[in-house]
């Protein structure tokens, strides 16, 4: 079985190739396929850009294709950035200008009141019309300042129920507690359904 993950982000690539590593499937990549137009992510929710990836991407190359749609809830600042957690600094932005933006935006607020969840929709087209998607989410505080050197995005900033951010631990610890890994071990039960049938 061959699946494409609809991302040219290689650290959401490398994360779940360790997710779904000794599965009976070949993972390719959008980086794999130059001609993919890139996909608006327009939805207003994570499901509905999920699918919206994975449905385009499974058309355009008749291959089942995963994608997921992420992003960083914070309480105080009545659920945002949300859908727009990757573009929250504004366009062509880097994880750095998004975190500094996130900070700044809870200047003052004390630790109480800076509760947050990422939050990871996987979903799954396959060429017959089916689609699936599976959920996970990570509940943290946002600190007020970056600690760490592990990890992406918001990871410096989104601190554990222990103390530590998730930049903090290993990525090792990190594929085992995360909303990705969540929503992706979640995923990768459907896929191995996917095998199963596809071997009878």
């Amino acid at each position: 079985m061959r699946i494409l993950f609809a991302t040219r982000n290689e650290d959401k690539i490398r994360e779940i190739r360790s997710i779904l590593k000794n599965l009976p499937v070949e993972i390719s990549t959008a980086s794999d396929f130059p001609d993919l137009p890139e996909i608006i992510e327009d939805g207003a929710t994570c499901a509905e850009n999920a699918l919206k990836k994975a449905r385009e991407v499974c058309r355009f190359t008749g291959l089942s294709a995963l994608a997921d749609d992420s992003g960083i809830f914070v309480e105080a600042l009545g659920g945002a950035p949300g859908v727009y957690s990757s573009r929250f600094a504004g366009p062509d932005c880097s994880y750095a200008d998004n975190n500094r933006k996130l900070l700044r935006k809870l200047n003052g607020i004390p630790k109480e009141k800076r509760d947050a969840y990422f939050l990871c929709i996987a979903a799954l087209a396959t060429p017959d019309g089916r689609e699936f998607t599976s959920e996970g989410k990570l509940h943290g505080k946002i600190t007020t300042e970056s600690r760490g050197e592990n990890g992406f995005g918001y990871d410096p900033v989104f601190e554990l129920p222990d103390g530590r951010t998730v930049a903090q631990i290993s990525p090792e610890e990190k594929n085992r507690i995360s909303h990705r890994a969540k929503a992706f071990r979640a995923m990768r039960r459907v896929i191995e359904g996917l095998i199963e049938e596809n071997g009878k």
